[in-house]
């Protein structure tokens, strides 16, 4: 927001330059956002006296299976044994770590709930901010969470250190609902694998992404204090029952579902995304 500093002249200078490029690719697909297309078409986001270069949708493109990983053996063997669409799965990328105090807070809503959970939990921010760039330690499970937490909650919450297969997991029948940062790469992921959202942003664009999928997409619901100290217990116990038992999750629900059926059909030959790149390849081709 400073618009003397050094980042926010960088980002006007890369916005800029898109419109002196001769196509821009996106990794989405047209059918949830046709308005903010529509608008970018039309020219309406151009800087006075360029023009709006072709914007070719070919998403949603999501991370295949990794040939040879065999990780996450252990999270998925857990959700094999879970009913269909009874778990909250919780994860917040490969940057997005939560204070101790944050972290306590999150396991006491959990455990109010009464929900099945998958929780991805990474250690705190070291006090050195120049040490959080590093990879950070495996967390300590006993002093970080309440006590008591892990065996007052054994069988229905499953905690995982550090990492999961985020992609196999959403993908899983048993996950009914996807507590998250709100970076793109995994909003794909969860729509790709119909499930709804509660977003949870933490920094970057992930704060606009969450308004978008809340209030545009209707692909999520939001937890209300991201932008405190704190999310309160009381807060994500609410909006997880929400989520998994109220008649406003279900049809956010079935409306996720609708938006994974455009969005395989997007990239099936024909469909939107698949024309589109086909349309490009053709055109580099010519070229």
């Amino acid at each position: 927001m400073d618009r003397d500093s050094v980042p926010h002249k960088a980002f006007l200078n890369m916005s800029t330059n898109l419109f002196r490029s001769q196509g821009i690719i996106v990794n989405t697909f047209r059918s949830p956002e046709p308005r903010a297309m529509d608008t970018i078409v039309a020219g309406l986001c151009a800087p006075s006296g360029l023009w709006t270069p072709p914007v070719y949708c070919i998403g949603p493109l999501i991370k295949s299976e990794e040939v040879g990983v065999k990780r996450g053996d252990e999270c998925l063997a857990w959700l094999d044994a879970q009913p269909k669409g009874s778990v909250v799965f919780l994860s917040f990328g490969s940057l997005g770590r939560f204070s101790a105090k944050q972290t306590r807070k999150v396991a006491a809503g959990l455990e109010a709930s009464g929900q099945r959970f998958m929780w991805v939990v990474r250690s705190p921010p070291s006090a050195d901010s120049s040490k959080n760039s590093e990879k950070p330690p495996e967390p300590d499970l006993d002093t970080l969470l309440p006590q008591g937490f892990l065996e007052r909650t054994q069988g229905r919450g499953l905690v995982v250190k550090s990492w999961a297969p985020q992609r196999d997991v959403l993908a899983h029948d048993a996950v009914g609902c996807f507590v998250t940062h709100c970076g793109w790469n995994s909003v794909l992921e969860s729509v790709m694998a119909g499930v709804p959202m509660l977003a949870w942003p933490l920094y970057a664009e992930q704060l606009m992404n969450a308004v978008f999928l809340e209030k545009e997409m209707e692909l999520a619901v939001a937890m209300e204090g991201c932008d405190k100290e704190v999310v309160e217990a009381e807060e994500v116990a609410k909006k997880v029952w929400w989520m998994m038992d109220s008649d406003g999750g279900r049809v956010l629900r079935e409306r996720t579902l609708a938006v994974m059926r455009q969005a395989k059909e997007a990239l099936l030959e024909g469909g939107e995304s698949e024309a589109t790149l086909t349309g490009l390849v053709d055109t580099w081709i010519r070229v």
